[in-house]
């Protein structure tokens, strides 16, 4: 357990400038006293491990000081080479800097671990698009990529609708989601989100932009997609389900929030175990097609066209199953 703790505090060295002690406390998930230990037994083992005094002091390791990755698990190793990025990051032209890290670790790693790219890659795959879903990479995503690596600023000419607009763009990151690449940025004070199969051209300045620091892309990723499909389900249907149909939206609902908001707001069940609740929905033309799929475990009771497209339906497929006449013509 210590030995670990002692790996993480260089390797937290190696990796920032200087920490204080109290960083240092707050990363590793233990006191300043055994921090303080910890530093000890570094220097006495021969690292060259220094303090500085001061307000802007802290714990430092002298100039050029690296250590080999000889500590790591089995299982570290292997999950070193579990990221499953060399996809992704062969889409954005950063194929070749992968595999290159990827020899460095390798090389470093003891000779008993040096199997972990193997092993790993004989047991998992990733693979990022959707079914029937073409693969290749959107035309300007290796542009895009290297414009949030350096923090250049750009000129994007985004699809809209039936026309082209212009936008310049502080370009903060790039989120992979079912197959489809976005670029987060923001457009003077305010973020914005931009799937990047819809930009037409791309234009990479020389000007550079200063980060927030506050800024959180996976939050910010997860806030927005919940807006995005609270503001898409807009609508309402009321309907009234069988304990079986119950169970059976989570699997149609077009959202874990919609589900979650029919059950919520579920009444008391009838003399039937029937329940009435209300279901965020897209539109009548998507509820029509989803509960469809629920056949006699849904009733709708309300918008009154959805209810009458729906008892059509069944009008349609009672009658298919009243007729004795065969689909292949006996009988």
């Amino acid at each position: 357990m210590r030995a670990s703790r002692l790996i993480s505090l260089l390797l937290l060295l190696q990796s920032r400038e200087a920490m204080t002690a109290a960083e240092l406390a707050r990363e590793l998930e233990v006191s300043e006293r055994t921090v303080y230990r910890d530093v000890l037994a570094l220097s006495a083992a021969g690292v060259p491990i220094y303090a500085d005094r001061g307000r802007t002091g802290g714990y430092r390791l002298l100039g050029g000081y690296r250590t080999r990755l000889t500590g790591l698990t089995r299982q570290e190793a292997e999950a070193l080479f579990l990221a499953g990025l060399r996809g992704p990051a062969g889409d954005m032209g950063l194929a070749d800097a992968v595999a290159a890290a990827e020899l460095k670790v390798l090389a470093a790693l003891p000779p008993s671990l040096r199997d972990a790219p193997a092993r790993t890659g004989q047991r998992f795959h990733l693979d990022v698009p959707g079914w029937f879903r073409h693969a290749a990479p959107p035309s300007w995503l290796a542009e895009l990529a290297g414009a949030v690596w350096r923090d250049r600023v750009v000129e994007l000419r985004y699809r809209r609708g039936e026309r082209n607009v212009v936008r310049t763009v502080q370009p903060y990151g790039l989120v992979l989601k079912s197959g489809t690449w976005y670029l987060v940025g923001r457009v003077g004070t305010a973020y914005r989100t931009y799937r990047v199969d819809r930009v037409v051209d791309v234009l990479v300045g020389d000007d550079t932009f200063d980060r927030d620091d506050g800024f959180d892309l996976g939050d910010y990723w997860r806030e927005q997609a919940e807006v995005f499909l609270r503001q898409m389900l807009a609508e309402r249907v009321t309907v009234r389900l069988t304990p079986a149909g119950l169970r059976t939206l989570r699997h149609v609902a077009h959202a874990p929030f919609a589900y979650d908001e029919a059950v919520a707001g579920a009444g008391e069940p009838d003399g039937q175990g029937r329940v009435v609740t209300r279901l965020p929905v897209e539109s009548v033309e998507v509820a029509y097609d989803m509960l469809l799929a629920l056949g006699p475990e849904v009733e709708v009771l309300d918008p009154p066209d959805l209810r009458a497209r729906m008892a059509a339906a069944a009008d349609r497929l009672a009658a298919l199953y009243r007729d004795d006449r065969r689909s292949d013509g006996s009988g």
